[in-house]
């Protein structure tokens, strides 16, 4: 069972990457891939950094450089580089339903590696999940073209560096604090891609609002969430912790439906509550009887 602080950050996480697709878009007009990939990475490290020394807190690294530069090339770049390409070309709505399939590649992977094991439980909530995920996704609104299949290879792509990125903290930043983690990663991301954003082309007048959005997504949908983030990984491990994505699945649909015109089905409005009860499953909120899974 999870304690009160585990949930409330779970629940924080997926109402604040459910809602990132939306300022995503917004920043992605205005500062291209490269540049928003970056710069929001380099403002989430910054942003830390600068809280830490204000509020004098002691930040230790432990003296090792490759954890987080494998960590930042993975959940932060690749990730970021992935479903910031594929959101433009196939919707937030589809993105976000391709990134619940985050959790199931972390099990497959965790399975293999023999990092974790999962219960029946988890078994059974992920497989929901997968279904809830079938349910939501129906048929694609737009064609089936080069686009939407690139875009589709984008975020798949996306997520398997998140899975993959969590899994490898797991085991290699094991101790290491959830700011830390979070600083290495992102100033390590940041400065991967750092060169792509010298060259990205910028409009000729950027407004007060869009360095409003690039800072709420650097700042509060990047720093924030993924020290949050990070700390679950470490308390709950990383395939109960990557079982958000779930959740933010359902968030990013409802405002995608709320703010994006998109219309939802009653079998998708289904599809969320499978999900959710998957989330239940795999977090330990809910169980199966044991007498009920012996088969």
């Amino acid at each position: 069972m999870m304690k009160p602080k585990d949930l409330a950050s779970y629940v924080f996480l997926a109402f604040a990457w459910g809602l990132s697709f939306l300022v995503l878009l917004r920043v992605l007009n205005t500062f291209g891939l490269a540049g928003t990939i970056s710069y929001r990475s380099l403002i989430a490290a910054l942003t830390l950094l600068l809280l830490a020394a204000v509020t004098r807190r002691r930040l230790r690294f432990g003296g090792r450089w490759l954890p987080f530069v494998v960590v930042g090339a993975t959940t932060v770049a690749g990730q970021l580089i992935g479903l910031s390409y594929a959101t433009p070309l196939i919707g937030t709505a589809m993105t976000a339903i391709l990134v619940a399939s985050i959790p199931l590649l972390s099990m497959v992977m965790g399975r293999i590696a023999g990092i974790e094991r999962i219960s029946p439980n988890g078994v059974i909530g992920l497989v929901l999940g997968v279904t809830g995920i079938v349910m939501l996704v129906g048929f694609p609104s737009q064609p089936v073209d080069a686009s939407f299949l690139t875009g589709c290879v984008a975020a798949m792509f996306g997520c398997v560096c998140a899975a993959g990125g969590s899994l490898y903290a797991s085991r290699h930043l094991k101790g290491v604090g959830s700011w830390e983690s979070t600083i290495g990663a992102f100033l390590s991301g940041g400065l991967m891609t750092l060169p792509l954003g010298l060259v990205s082309p910028l409009p000729e007048v950027i407004t007060a609002p869009d360095i409003a959005y690039l800072l709420v997504l650097g700042c509060v949908m990047s720093a924030t969430t993924y020290v949050l983030y990070f700390r679950l990984v470490s308390t709950i491990g990383p395939t109960r912790a990557i079982s958000v994505e779930f959740a933010v699945t359902v968030v990013a649909v409802l405002v995608g439906a709320l703010y994006l015109d998109e219309t939802l089905s009653w079998v998708q409005v289904a599809g969320a509550a499978v999900i959710v009860s998957g989330c239940a499953l795999v977090l330990g909120l809910v169980r199966i009887p044991s007498r009920l899974l012996r088969w």
